[in-house]
C-alpha cells in the first residue's frame, strides 16, 4: 500500500484539515478513520449526567474542561449543554431558584481509549465524573449518552438511573422490558422510506442502488424499503450489504467497488452508521469519484471531498432530517459566548462543524463563480447560521426533558415538605424514571415533545443537500420536505425555487431503460426487472399517448391513429358517391348504355315485320333487350350512400336480371339450333312442342334464380358495413355480402346459364343461313365468360369502394358486351343497310 501523505494548514480562528493521499486500499481509509476518531463506537460518543444546585454557578466552574483534550467531532455536544443549561438557567418559569448543571462521563468525551470498556469489562459500576461521583452518593441523576446505542447498553449494566439516548432512534432500545431504564428522546424513522421512495417518484428515479449494512437494521430496512419501492414500479439495480467487520471487509471491498462503479443506476441510497465499514465504503467512493447522487439520512451526515470545487446540484448528498425549528437564540449565544465561563475553543468548534445554511440573497438569479483563495475571506463576505446536527438537537430536547422532569420533582418535595434531604437531591430511580417517560412539554422553539409516544410520530423531514462548497466546508441547502400527515398529494414538497442556487434545472435520470415516448409501448425483457425493456411501436390503429405505457390502446372504429400514433383522430365517411369522378362517370356509363338499348329496342320494335327481326324471334329479342336495360340500371343502385334497402336490391336485381338475359340468350341459341334440325314437314308437332319449352326456358330459369336469391336474403342477407382498413383516415360504407357462398352461388348458377348458351352457340355457328346469329351469341357469352371470371380474383383482392367500383365496372362491362355482339350488327342492317334486310338475302 502506498504511503499516506497529510499536513494540516491552519487558519485562525478556523482550522482546515486537508489530506493528500494516492490510495489504492481500504487500509488507507481505515487509518485515517482511525486518526480522526479512533476505533469503534464510544469514541465518538459522549455522556452527560444532569443535576441541580441550590445557588447559581460560579464563574469558573466549568474551567475544568480545558485540562481534558475533547475531540472536535465532540466539540457540537458541549455548545449545546452549555447553550441548554444556560437558557433553562435564565428561565424564571424552570427549576426557579434552583441551577441545572451538567457534567461528563470520564473516559467518554476526552480523547482517550476503551476507559469505559474497561470499566465495566469487570462490571463495576464504580467510575469518576467530574464534580461527580456515581459510585459514592446514592443520587439518581439523569444521564444523557449518544450518538451510539451501545453506550446506552453499556452503562445500563447493574444500573438503575434513568437514561435519555440522543442519537438516532434504534430499535434496539426500545424494548422497555429489557431497558426499563432507557428512554429515546429521537423520533423513530416510521416513514423515512417513503419519503425516499417519493423522491424517486418526483424524479422518476426508477433505477436505484442500495448500500446497507449486514445487520437486523439493514435487512429490515431493505425488506420494507423494496416493498415500497414496488408499488410505485421503482427497481432495485444492485443491494451491497457491507459487514461490519474490517477483516471480511477487507476481501469483499473490490466486488463491492465493481457492483457500484460498473451499476448504470445514477442514484443509491446509503442506510446505516457512518462510523463504520458502511463510513469507510462511502469514503472510498468519494474517493474514486463515484458520480452519483446519494440519498442518505442523518447517520451519514458527511460530505464527499471531490477533487474539483463544483456547484454540480444534483452530484451531491441528500440528506433527509427530521423537521426542527431553527433556534435563533443560539447563534446569538455563540456570537456572546463568554469564554471565561465557557473555556471552550470556540474556533476549533467551529472549524469542524462542517454544515451551514446558506443565506445568500435569493434575488439572485445563481450564485457568481468565484476563485477561492482564502476560505476566511468567503466567511467574512457571507452570512452563515449554523445549524444544529440531529443528535444536538436531540440533545437540546433531551436537556429540557430532563429539566422538566426535575421541576416536577422538585415541585413534588415542596408540595409534600421532604426536608429531610436536600433540594434537588433524588434518589428513588422508579420515580425519576416514572416521570420522565411521561414528559410532553413545548420546546423554546415551539415544537411539541412526547416522551412517552416517540414511535407513533407523524415525523416530518427536512430534505437538504450537500455539496463540498467551498472545499473543506459542507454548504446545507433544504430542497424540500415530506410531511406524511398531509394529504397524499401533499406529502413531498420541492421548493420550486431550489434553482436560484444553481441556475440549473436539469435533473439527471437514473433508469434502466430509457423511456419509452408516445407512441410505442413497453416490452419487458427476460428474466430482468420490470424497470428494464424494450420500446415496440404500437401496432396499427393503436395508439400511446403517454410515455412508458405498458400497453397500446386501440382506436375506436370511427377514429384512426395518426402517423406518430399518438392520438385518435376522427375517421372520414366516404363512399361511392355521385360527387365522385368515378362515381359520376359509371353513372353515366349506366343511363347511357340504357338508353342506347332503349333504342335498339324501339328500332326493333319498328322494324319487327322485316326478315331479320323476325328470323331471330323477335320475342326473344325484345326480353333481352328490356332485361339488358335493368341490367344496366341496376348498376346505380351500388352508387350513393348504401342502406338496408339498397344493399339487398344490389344483389337480387343483378342476379334476377342477368338471369333472364342470359336465358333469354340461352333460349334463342336452342332457337336458332332448333330451326335448322327441325325443317321437314314430319317434325312440324315436335317443332312446336320444341318452341313451347324455349319459351318456357325463361321462366323455369328465373325461378331457380329466385329460389336462391331467397334462400340467401333469409339465411344471410346483405348489411350496410364499415371499412376502416382500404383507406387511412376513413370509414368507408359499403354493403356487406352477408354470406358469401349464397353470393358465389349465385354467380355460379349465372355461369353455367353462360356455359350452356356458349356451348349450343359454339355447336351452331357454322350453320348456313346470313342471318344465323350463333356466332354472335357465341362471342357474346365468351365476353360475358371473360369479364366475370377476370372480376373474381380482382374482386377478392380488392376492399372499400374499389371493390364496388370493380363490381359496377363487370356488370356494365357483361352487359355491354351482350348488347353490343348480339344487336350491333343487326342495327347496322336496319338502319345502314335495309338492302340486306329481304327475304331473298
Amino acid at each position: 500500500m502506498k504511503k499516506l501523505c497529510a499536513f494540516t494548514i491552519a487558519f485562525f480562528p478556523l482550522k482546515f484539515c486537508l489530506i493528500l493521499c494516492s490510495l489504492t486500499e481500504p487500509n488507507c481509509f481505515w487509518r485515517i478513520k482511525k486518526i480522526e476518531v479512533y476505533d469503534g463506537d464510544l469514541q465518538n460518543d459522549c455522556g452527560f449526567v444532569l443535576f441541580t444546585l441550590e445557588s447559581p454557578i460560579e464563574e469558573n466552574f466549568y474551567n475544568h474542561i480545558i485540562n481534558f483534550r475533547i475531540p472536535a467531532r465532540k466539540y457540537e455536544f458541549f455548545l449545546v449543554m452549555f447553550f441548554a443549561t444556560d437558557e433553562i438557567n435564565k428561565n424564571p418559569y424552570l427549576l426557579s431558584n434552583m441551577s441545572l448543571i451538567f457534567s461528563f462521563i470520564f473516559g467518554m468525551c476526552e480523547d482517550t481509549m476503551g476507559v469505559l470498556d474497561k470499566a465495566y469489562l469487570h462490571q463495576n459500576n464504580y467510575f469518576d465524573l467530574l464534580n461527580y461521583n456515581c459510585g459514592r452518593k446514592k443520587r439518581c441523576d439523569v444521564k444523557l449518552t449518544g450518538p451510539s446505542w451501545k453506550t446506552s447498553l453499556k452503562l445500563s449494566v447493574n444500573s438503575r438511573a434513568p437514561k435519555i439516548f440522543f442519537g438516532p432512534f434504534n430499535p434496539n432500545l426500545s424494548d422497555h422490558d429489557q431497558f426499563p431504564y432507557i428512554y429515546q428522546i429521537a423520533t423513530k424513522d416510521t416513514y423515512l422510506l417513503h419519503g425516499m421512495v417519493s423522491l424517486m417518484f418526483h424524479f422518476e428515479w426508477t433505477w436505484i442502488g442500495l448500500v446497507i449494512t449486514d445487520d437486523d437494521q439493514g435487512i429490515q430496512f431493505h425488506s420494507d424499503l423494496r416493498e415500497e419501492m414496488q408499488r410505485h414500479a421503482i427497481c432495485l439495480a444492485f443491494v451491497i450489504m457491507i459487514p461490519e467487520s474490517i477483516k471480511l471487509y477487507n476481501t469483499k471491498f473490490k466486488i463491492y467497488d465493481q457492483q457500484l462503479m460498473t451499476s448504470s443506476a445514477k442514484v443509491t441510497i446509503i442506510y446505516g452508521k457512518m462510523i463504520s465499514t458502511l463510513g469507510l465504503s462511502f469514503r472510498r467512493w468519494a474517493y474514486l469519484v463515484a458520480r452519483r447522487i446519494w440519498i442518505t439520512t442523518s447517520k451519514l451526515d458527511d460530505i464527499t471531498y471531490d477533487k474539483d470545487f463544483s456547484l454540480d446540484f444534483f452530484h451531491g448528498t441528500v440528506i433527509f432530517v427530521h423537521h426542527h425549528n431553527d433556534i435563533a437564540t443560539f447563534r446569538n449565544f455563540m456570537q456572546t459566548i463568554n469564554t471565561s465561563k465557557y473555556p471552550v475553543d470556540i474556533s476549533q468548534s467551529m472549524g469542524q462543524w462542517n454544515h451551514f445554511n446558506c443565506s445568500i440573497s435569493k434575488n439572485k438569479k445563481k450564485m457568481d463563480f468565484f476563485m477561492l483563495k482564502n476560505p476566511l475571506e468567503w466567511l467574512k463576505q457571507h452570512t452563515f447560521d449554523m445549524v444544529l446536527s440531529e443528535e444536538g438537537y436531540n440533545l437540546y430536547n433531551a436537556v429540557y426533558a430532563v429539566a422538566h422532569t426535575y421541576h416536577e420533582l422538585i415541585f413534588q418535595q415542596v408540595e409534600s415538605q421532604e426536608m429531610a434531604k436536600p433540594k434537588g437531591l433524588f434518589t428513588d430511580c422508579q420515580k425519576v424514571a416514572s416521570l420522565l417517560k411521561t414528559r410532553v412539554f413545548t420546546n423554546p422553539v415551539g415544537e411539541l415533545v412526547n416522551m412517552n409516544h416517540k414511535e407513533n410520530q407523524c415525523a416530518k423531514y427536512d430534505i437538504f443537500i450537500i455539496w463540498n462548497f467551498p472545499k473543506g466546508l459542507g454548504l446545507k441547502v433544504k430542497i424540500g420536505s415530506y410531511f406524511p400527515c398531509l394529504q397524499q398529494s401533499q406529502h413531498l414538497h420541492i421548493s420550486e425555487d431550489w434553482e436560484w442556487v444553481t441556475g440549473e434545472t436539469l435533473v439527471p435520470s437514473s433508469v434502466c431503460s430509457e423511456t419509452c415516448t408516445a407512441g410505442f409501448r413497453k416490452s419487458h425483457q427476460k428474466q430482468t426487472a420490470d424497470c428494464c425493456f424494450d420500446c415496440v411501436q404500437c401496432q396499427e390503429n393503436e395508439i400511446a399517448n403517454d410515455t412508458d405505457m405498458e400497453q397500446c390502446v386501440r382506436c375506436p372504429d370511427d377514429s384512426y391513429a395518426n402517423l406518430e400514433q399518438t392520438e385518435c383522430l376522427q375517421r372520414v365517411v366516404t363512399f361511392l358517391a355521385y360527387e365522385d369522378p368515378l362515381g359520376m362517370a359509371l353513372g353515366c356509363m349506366a343511363l347511357s348504355f340504357s338508353a342506347i338499348t332503349i333504342l335498339v329496342l324501339v328500332t326493333f320494335v319498328k322494324y319487327r315485320d322485316t326478315p331479320i327481326v323476325k328470323a331471330n324471334n323477335r320475342i326473344l329479342s325484345y326480353i333481352l333487350l328490356i332485361s339488358l336495360v335493368f341490367c344496366f340500371l341496376c348498376s346505380l343502385l351500388f352508387i350513393g350512400h348504401p342502406n338496408q334497402a339498397t344493399c339487398i336490391l344490389q344483389q337480387a336485381t343483378f342476379a334476377i336480371f342477368f338471369t333472364v338475359a342470359i336465358s333469354t340468350v340461352l333460349a334463342k341459341t336452342i332457337t336458332v339450333v332448333t330451326a335448322f334440325k327441325l325443317t321437314t314437314p314430319g317434325r312440324r308437332i315436335r317443332k312446336m312442342m320444341i318452341k313451347g319449352a324455349t319459351n318456357l326456358l325463361i321462366p323455369i330459369c328465373t325461378l331457380i334464380q329466385l329460389v336462391l336469391c331467397a334462400i340467401w336474403l333469409v339465411t344471410s342477407p346483405p348489411f350496410i358495413d364499415r371499412d376502416i382498413q382500404s383507406e387511412h383516415g376513413k370509414v368507408i360504407i359499403i354493403c356487406n355480402k352477408g354470406s358469401v357462398t349464397a353470393f358465389h352461388f349465385v354467380l355460379g348458377y349465372l355461369g353455367s346459364l353462360a356455359l350452356g348458351s356458349f356451348t349450343v352457340a359454339f355447336l351452331a355457328r357454322n350453320l348456313p343461313d346470313r342471318f344465323n346469329e350463333a356466332k354472335f351469341l357465341t362471342f357474346s357469352m365468351l365476353v360475358f365468360y371473360s369479364v366475370w371470371i377476370t372480376f373474381l380474383p380482382v374482386y377478392h383482392s380488392t376492399r372499400g369502394k374499389v371493390m364496388v367500383i370493380v363490381e359496377v365496372f363487370s356488370i356494365l362491362a357483361s352487359s355491354a358486351g351482350l348488347l353490343g355482339c348480339i344487336f350491333v350488327q343487326k342495327c347496322y342492317v336496319l338502319l345502314v343497310r335495309p338492302d340486306l334486310n329481304v327475304l331473298q338475302k
